[in-house]
């Protein structure tokens, strides 16, 4: 099946990315602690992430042009998160910082057992956009506008803007924030994490949820990640089931894993693939991703993505 979606040819990147970006402190234990218990920790690594800008990475490692809209805050962290982007060739023409914000941050424990991981985040009031102070120049300036609704009312005035010019909107949410019922009607791809369409709708069967969701704000492509076991997507009114692939080497850390699922999706989506096999793309680098700590750590290349695929 084909993507029900025209694509633009006239513009200067291929995706925007508007949302959060972090610095992450990455703890390894050798099992989660029980309430009250302490663990010695087997390592520790400050990392670039945040959902949005790892996204952007991982579509530029793939040789895509990537353009990434944010704010970071005036401090070393906003230093160390803007070069990041920077070397690896995404554009940061839009983004700005924040002096007296502090940049996003999130500490992050990971159980080695298994890989899974427990996030405790925050983000500077300050760093927020409003719909009137937000770059209205990058709301068309490429194929795909992908973004992170922290900032409700700037994604919707930027996802106005982009529709009118053509461009495809895609929104990458797992919590329900104010305003989102104003939002999600102007999404053309919306893929959720699993437990946020029953924080919705509080609909527990995931295909029911998906068709609930495409019924009440149209979105042409809605879908949920499964983690482990895959992806659900719902498209032209088709469910499209795919199983995830195992991480080579086992899973080291799923933090970014469904970032990474969003870097395949979209990937597939300009490069020409059908529905089923870009899904099989985005799990296919959402499982690349898991083979080490950090979230764009393993964001893999082509020749990685293709191998993987084919299995090689």
């Amino acid at each position: 099946m084909q993507f029900p979606f025209s694509i633009r040819d006239d513009t200067d990147f291929d995706v925007t990315g508007f949302g959060t970006n972090a610095v992450d402190f990455l703890i390894s234990v050798p099992a989660y602690p029980d309430f009250s218990k302490k663990v010695e920790l087997t390592d520790y690594v400050q990392a670039a992430g945040g959902e949005i800008a790892t996204t952007m990475v991982g579509l530029q490692r793939l040789g895509l042009k990537a353009l990434y809209v944010g704010r970071f805050g005036g401090d070393a962290a906003g230093d160390f998160g803007m070069k990041s982007l920077i070397e690896e060739g995404v554009d940061i023409r839009f983004s700005e910082k924040i002096q007296g914000a502090s940049t996003q941050i999130a500490f992050i424990i990971i159980d080695t057992r298994n890989g899974e991981r427990t996030v405790i985040w925050q983000r500077d009031h300050r760093l927020a956009f409003t719909s009137e102070d937000v770059p209205m120049s990058a709301a068309g300036c490429s194929k795909v506008l992908h973004m992170s609704p922290h900032d409700t009312a700037a994604c919707r005035t930027l996802a106005e803007a982009a529709r009118r010019s053509g461009t495809i909107v895609s929104l990458d949410i797992d919590n329900v924030f104010d305003g989102l019922d104003e939002l999600l009607p102007h999404i053309d791809i919306l893929i959720t994490s699993a437990e946020f369409p029953s924080k919705l709708f509080g609909i527990r069967d995931a295909k029911e949820a998906l068709t609930e969701m495409h019924s009440r704000y149209g979105a042409r492509v809605v879908g949920t990640t499964l983690g482990e076991s895959g992806s659900l997507l719902l498209c032209e009114g088709s469910f499209i089931e795919t199983s995830g692939f195992a991480v080579p080497g086992g899973c080291k850390d799923t933090t970014g894993a469904g970032d990474s699922f969003r870097v395949g999706l979209i990937y597939g989506l300009l490069t020409g693939e059908t529905v089923e096999e870009s899904a099989r793309m985005a799990n296919a680098v959402a499982a690349l991703k898991c083979r080490a700590v950090g979230a764009r750590t393993a964001l893999p290349n082509k020749t990685e993505l293709r191998d993987l695929m084919t299995g090689k």
